[in-house]
């Protein structure tokens, strides 16, 4: 492979030079080339999902096909999209860029994060539908016990696929804060860092100190299920509830995974598109430090209605609404950023204000979920449902959709097409809000999760919801639809079209196979936007 500077990494052919490279930029596509395949197998499984519940009883799947319907796209959206998500396409894209490296600290170590990401997706996805005459798994992405250990599906080389996966988000933590600490540039104080890559940061201690208990928990279901040693089978001596507790010591925190690099995202395209210094940034980068702690304490909140005593119920709740505070900080600074800017509304700015609106609304309706009183009544209903994706999609995806659009003209050197991006953005919101707002008020009237059928009065609810759903996949489509479209034919981007003051836009674009000729020196503050007084 080239080592050239003057030969950007898009010019490599051929299998080898691309599936055998070490260029965090060539892997960082990659990823993203994957985990898009993945977002829209699991998207047709969520449209499917909604095409049954469109009016109440069967439609078009009967109800072990809706188990494994849900189960599908629930799988794969969370373990092969959303967990490796942003850190593993954006953040290895733009990590040593915005830190002046020409690499992460292994570049050996990435390729294989991504080669072993590869090996534990491609399990899964076999697993899920299984082989011919085996059942399709249909226990839900959690796995819960104890169906997860009586069901004749393919559990085990799921939960096998699943544990091989949690190697490659530890080594890709592992090398991300080795990098941040090790290759700044010199200049690049923990206090001149972009905010992005202070969120990779905080995600990465999470991927390294939760995703081994995740792997732990899976190996000892594997083993109930192939020796019935008595984990989690009551009848055996165990307690079905320790697998929820396991799995959520983790789940919780990878929620924040998947979140924190999103807020960062946000967090870069602010000050960029209003023109002002970023309000507050010791705040915000503290406050993703703080939001990686609290989320080690806060699994409790799942399990209020399964018998755990008042006083851990009592515990669990503060802890929850105290992750609220770093939270809240953050929203503060960014809406404080736009405060009297000059905002100029090209698409990603739009995305970063969706995010925080959308954001905004998840938060809010994870209060009641914490409240003890309301979490009983709201418990398993359609509202966590809401309350899920309006974190997961509303947070996460629109925050990787932010970063595509802002990153898009240095990735590829190309521009995609504004005014069809605009509506692409329109079109998504309209149908998100419309596919999960209308869950919250099902959530509260008492319609149970993972139902196949429902009562008539629940009826108009499912329809508008369904609706909305097909909306938005069809955005997703017509957004993705432009962006290739502007890599086959967009016209050439400029090195900075934006205006950013980062560092990954002082160089041409696409971005040279070693990223700087020379290690630059950075002697200014990235943020400092139409004010010469920089911290």
């Amino acid at each position: 492979m080239s080592t050239q500077s003057d030969t950007h990494y898009l010019e490599a052919k051929g299998f080898y030079n691309w599936f055998f490279s070490v260029d965090h930029k060539r892997i960082g596509l990659m990823y993203l080339a994957a985990i898009l395949f993945f977002f829209v197998l699991a998207g047709m499984a969520a449209m499917l999902v909604r095409l049954e519940l469109l009016a109440p009883g069967e439609q078009f799947i009967d109800r072990h096909g809706y188990n494994v319907a849900f189960t599908l796209h629930g799988a794969m959206m969370v373990f092969l999209f959303i967990v490796p998500g942003i850190p593993a396409t954006l953040g290895n894209f733009c990590l040593p860029l915005m830190i002046g490296a020409k690499d992460v600290a292994f570049p050996r170590l990435n390729l294989l994060s991504f080669w072993i990401y590869v090996l534990g997706a491609a399990i899964v996805v076999m697993s899920l539908i299984g082989p011919p005459g085996e059942a399709w798994l249909d226990t839900g992405w959690t796995l819960y016990t104890p169906y997860s250990v009586e069901s004749s599906s393919g559990v085990i080389p799921v939960t096998l696929g699943v544990f091989i996966l949690g190697f490659s988000s530890i080594l890709t933590g592992l090398n991300f804060a080795v990098t941040i600490h090790k290759m700044r540039a010199p200049g690049m104080t923990w206090h001149r860092l972009p905010l992005f890559v202070w969120a990779l940061y905080s995600a990465s201690l999470i991927q390294i100190l939760a995703t081994p208990v995740v792997g732990i928990t899976l190996l000892l279901l594997i083993m109930e299920r192939s020796f019935g040693i008595g984990f989690f089978t009551a009848s055996l001596g165990g307690d079905p509830i320790l697998f929820e507790n396991f799995f959520w010591f983790y789940s919780h925190p990878v929620v924040y995974i998947m979140i924190l690099p999103a807020m960062g995202v946000v967090a870069e395209i602010l000050p960029v598109f209003a023109k002002k210094p970023i309000f507050g940034y010791r705040a915000i980068a503290y406050s993703s430090l703080a939001i990686a702690l609290v989320s080690f304490f806060v699994w409790g909140h799942h399990l209020f209605v399964s018998g755990m005593s008042n006083w851990s119920r009592w515990v669990f709740s503060l802890l929850t609404f105290a992750v609220a505070i770093p939270t809240a900080i953050k929203v503060f600074n960014w809406i404080s950023t736009l405060y009297k800017g000059s905002i100029q509304l090209d698409s990603p700015m739009l995305y970063a204000c969706a995010f925080i609106f959308l954001f905004t609304i998840a938060g809010l309706t994870g209060l009641p979920l914490a409240t003890l009183a309301t979490d009983v009544h709201l418990h398993d209903t359609y509202f966590v449902v809401a309350h899920f994706h309006y974190t997961m999609q509303g947070g996460t995806v629109i925050g990787l959709l932010a970063g595509l659009h802002f990153w898009f003209p240095k990735i590829f050197g190309k521009m995609y097409n504004e005014k069809r991006a605009r509506v692409g953005f329109w079109m998504l919101f309209v149908g998100f809000n419309a596919t999960f707002m209308p869950q919250f008020i099902l959530g509260y009237m008492g319609m149970p999760r993972r139902y196949f059928d429902y009562l008539d009065q629940f009826a108009d609810l499912h329809f508008m919801s369904s609706i909305g759903g097909f909306v938005n996949g069809l955005a997703y489509l017509f957004i993705l639809g432009n962006l290739i479209h502007g890599i086959i034919k967009g016209t050439a981007a400029e090195k900075n079209p934006h205006g950013s003051l980062s560092l990954e836009w002082t160089v041409p674009s696409p971005p040279p196979l070693t990223n700087f000729d020379e290690i630059p020196e950075v002697h200014d503050w990235t943020y400092g936007y139409g004010n010469e007084q920089h911290a």
